[in-house]
């Protein structure tokens, strides 16, 4: 595999989110080609006249992730007429409990799936062939610190972010061989309306573009996980090692307990 790997095309899902227009603008520059797919026609042209700015090609997509037919036939098209480098797998959505506990609606479950990891694991189907094809590329797949153990106040959240790094971590054993990189990233709190949106404590909250620092210096490196901030993810991660029984303990003690 090739350690001086620099990605000059990048696909961006989620691109009008927090975290995914920071990425745009943090590889907004001269030479690189940024594909940007969201659903605000507003903010994705805002965020594509910025980068045209820096210097950036810009195509973007409006599109609805759930209708996987149009997303796929999207990208096996964009396969075709670029070489991709880069495919950060963003776009996300939470739901939680709600503020007295009465538990999430079935309807908002389905489609926290259907974009969380249904739509993740589509996208990574529909490029996966051209990357093979020359045994090279990379493929980002934004999980959440919420995969070590899954939050009381989130439960479909965690575990949609939990097979989502599991599923990034199979493939990059499967697919490093081949010469592309698979990286999963575990974000903690990043400032966004849907992260403001979800109950209990923010610690260690950190800026969007902060996020994308950091996500695109891990990316560089080819880091298998890449998780901030610390000392957040050291926390989360003994979480996943304690006993079930002690972490849920510290959750509740954390105010995270429902």
């Amino acid at each position: 595999m090739k350690s001086s790997f620099v990605p000059e095309t990048i696909v961006i899902t989620g691109a009008t989110g927090s975290i995914g227009g920071a990425l745009a603008k943090a590889y907004a520059e001269p030479g690189k080609t940024l594909i940007l797919q969201g659903r605000n026609v507003v903010l994705l042209e805002e965020l594509k006249g910025f980068c045209e700015a820096r210097g950036a090609k810009v195509v973007t997509r409006v599109l609805d992730l759930r209708d996987r037919e149009e997303l796929t036939t999207w990208l096996r098209e964009t396969c075709r007429r670029e070489k991709l480098d880069l495919i950060v797998v963003n776009a996300g959505v939470n739901i939680n409990i709600g503020p007295e506990g009465e538990g999430e609606r079935w309807d908002e479950i389905q489609t926290l799936f259907e974009v969380n990891l249904l739509a993740a694991m589509a996208t990574v189907h529909a490029v996966l062939p051209s990357l093979r094809a020359r045994g090279e590329g990379q493929i980002a797949l934004i999980s959440s610190l919420a995969a070590y153990f899954g939050l009381p106040v989130t439960p479909s959240y965690s575990a949609s972010k939990a097979a989502l790094k599991a599923y990034g971590e199979a493939l990059r054993g499967w697919l490093g061989p081949e010469g592309i990189r698979v990286n999963v990233v575990m974000p903690g709190y990043v400032d966004s309306q849907m992260c403001r949106d979800m109950p209990g404590p923010k610690p260690f909250l950190w800026p969007p573009d902060k996020a994308a620092r950091s996500i695109k210096n891990g990316l560089a490196r080819n880091r298998p996980r890449i998780s901030f901030p610390f000392p957040l993810n050291f926390g989360t991660w003994w979480l996943s090692v304690l006993p079930p029984a002690i972490s849920e303990r510290i959750l509740r003690l954390l105010d995270y307990g429902g």
